[in-house]
């Protein structure tokens, strides 16, 4: 059978690859630490899953509209109004089955042969699969480990051309934890005057999960790009419901029929009785967010202390998110070959930094969403194997 070329330039997440594997061994009888995968360790709050049970036991099983129940977006432009102070219409709300829905969407919109989508390397690995996916050509911006993995603003809009049509952020960002400042986002903002052909892609998924003092901006705060911003969240991070698969967007008015008529055709509505358990989460008691940080926080200190301990090893303070992306250039290791050994020899699951893009070499991503006697414990599996050599 012959398919079409598109689907041979899709790339993966090598992050559940290594999950596969790290379980493959668990069941070996292996005792496997698993640093790799992105997701709380935190069960979702009992409230949000009441929600959910009570919305199928009310009845509440048929289709929905495919931008999402009414209630559901409008409770998403509250939360946002009241974070961040911005007005958000909630007919510019889409509810989408997960984060990637947003990417999928949005990088669909604009790529083509002959226009160039910029993206963060390192960064997550579906912004550069679905770019090629789509046969435009990928424009990595480097994400630099001297500059706290924070974007330069300069940089960025050095690499925009005529034939730049999206251009993607993500901050606080997976796989480095880097948190570009206002000051930075406001020489973006300002520079994309001179370049009205290019949207923006705000992918904000880690919105809550800053530390040290760090405050969030949003995108949406300048409203001289409004018209061109697409703001990517969710519920799998903030609240501890990767499985649920929840997200949502805004999108300008412009775009939001062309996404809205891509949900009518891909996936209909979201699965009914979880809308009602994203309406709990971002109406409901908040407390369970503060306790999830506040470990995070915690685990975030632990993993700093003790890669920086480690022979060969150091590691920039991640400022957001739950990822530290340690340097291990002076190992004598290259990324891959060391993850792929920690994995099979010390029984330590982590993702190697070539997986997050060209410039993610010399890095292995670890994640602290695992219980703080996890992290000690695996932390010290690796300091071990560095010093055996």
């Amino acid at each position: 059978m012959m398919t079409a070329p598109s689907f041979d330039r899709i790339g993966e997440e090598n992050a559940f690859a290594v999950l596969a594997r790290a379980n493959a061994l668990a069941a070996q009888g292996v005792d496997m630490i698993n640093l790799g995968i992105g997701q709380p360790d935190f069960p979702t709050p009992p409230h949000i899953v009441e929600a959910a049970v009570k919305a199928m036991r009310d009845g509440q099983h048929g289709y929905t509209a495919a931008t999402g129940i009414p209630q559901l977006r409008e409770a998403v432009a509250g939360d946002l109004h009241r974070r961040f102070e911005v007005e958000v219409n909630p007919d510019n709300v889409l509810i989408v089955p997960g984060g990637k829905v947003t990417m999928f969407t949005a990088i669909m919109m604009f790529g083509q042969p002959g226009v160039e989508i910029m993206y963060p390397d390192p960064g997550f690995p579906i912004y550069r699969s679905m770019i090629e996916f789509t046969g435009a050509t990928p424009v990595p911006v480097p994400i630099r480990e001297d500059r706290g993995f924070a974007v330069s603003a300069e940089e960025m809009l050095g690499l925009i051309t005529d034939k730049t049509r999206l251009m993607i952020l993500n901050s606080p960002a997976n796989p480095c934890g880097g948190v570009t400042p206002k000051s930075e986002i406001d020489k973006l903002v300002a520079g994309l005057e001179t370049h009205p052909q290019v949207a923006i892609l705000s992918d904000e998924i880690y919105d809550q999960m800053l530390y040290d003092g760090e405050q969030h901006v949003t995108l949406l705060s300048y409203p001289e790009i409004r018209d061109r911003l697409i703001l990517l969240n969710g519920w799998s991070k903030t609240y501890a419901m990767t499985g649920w698969r929840l997200g949502y967007s805004v999108w300008p008015d412009d775009l939001y029929n062309k996404a809205r008529k891509l949900a009518v055709n891909a996936w209909s509505c979201v699965n009914t009785p979880a809308q009602f358990a994203a309406l709990e989460a971002l109406t409901g008691p908040q407390d369970s967010v503060a306790e999830m940080l506040a470990a995070f926080d915690q685990r975030r200190k632990v993993v700093v202390e003790l890669a920086n301990a480690m022979p060969g090893v150091s590691c920039v303070v991640p400022k957001g998110a739950f990822y530290a992306l340690p340097n291990i250039k002076d190992t004598g290791w290259k990324a891959k070959p060391l993850a792929s050994e920690l994995l099979e020899k010390a029984g330590v699951a982590t993702i190697g930094g070539p997986d997050f893009g060209i410039l993610g070499e010399g890095y292995i991503r670890i994640s602290y969403a695992n219980s703080e006697e996890n992290i000690r414990r695996a932390l010290g599996r690796m300091h071990e194997f560095l010093e055996q050599g």
